[in-house]
């Protein structure tokens, strides 16, 4: 069993969460993009949607606004793409994960705290939710084991195109009430930066 075999119930269960939905996000201000990340969207987004696959909208949209994220915060941010994220292969907690935020700048090795995993699928954002929560549970536990707590754990599921975002406290995951559109970067850049930042 891996992190894409859980299941919204399945990771409930197993790690004895509690659940809830909640606009988590309605007061973050929007970043406004830079016109490096409102060019690039402007050709690879057409490409990545139309070629509707989750390895092409990985690189051709979700990546970019990362990116944006690193750059807006000065580059003291880790990002990773493609790591594996191996906590407790007896539980499920063992995987890669698409991409990884976290608070070291280090870019060589994946250093704690993760602070927001994001998980992509092509089509559909509630077959990811498991998926994603399986992989903040993992963070938490990376970030303990290394002695680096933080008080959440984010994540995102996207299609490239929407965008919804959990929140991990103790035992409790929240799912955003909202969903995003790409064409509110600017909304989803503020998420993603008040996610990193803690603020």
């Amino acid at each position: 069993m891996s992190f894409k075999d859980f299941s919204l119930p399945a990771v409930l269960r197993t790690f004895k969460l509690t659940y809830s939905e909640a606009s988590l996000f309605a007061s973050v201000p929007e970043h406004a993009p830079s016109d490096w990340l409102t060019q690039t969207l402007a050709e690879t987004v057409p490409l990545g949607l139309a070629l509707s696959n989750e390895k092409a909208r990985s690189e051709m949209i979700i990546a970019p606004v990362l990116v944006e994220v690193r750059r807006s915060l000065d580059h003291q941010v880790g990002l990773f793409s493609g790591v594996e994220l191996d906590v407790d292969a007896a539980q499920g907690l063992t995987g890669v994960c698409d991409f990884i935020l976290s608070r070291a700048p280090e870019q060589i090795f994946l250093s704690a705290p993760v602070v927001s995993v994001v998980a992509t699928k092509p089509e559909n954002l509630e077959g990811g939710v498991g998926q994603c929560a399986a992989e903040m549970v993992a963070a938490r536990i990376f970030n303990e084991r290394a002695g680096h707590a933080v008080d959440a754990v984010y994540g995102a599921v996207t299609t490239g195109d929407n965008w919804r975002f959990l929140k991990l406290t103790e035992s409790h995951l929240t799912l955003d009430a909202d969903e995003y559109m790409l064409h509110q970067i600017g909304k989803i850049l503020g998420i993603f930066r008040t996610m990193v930042t803690g603020l």
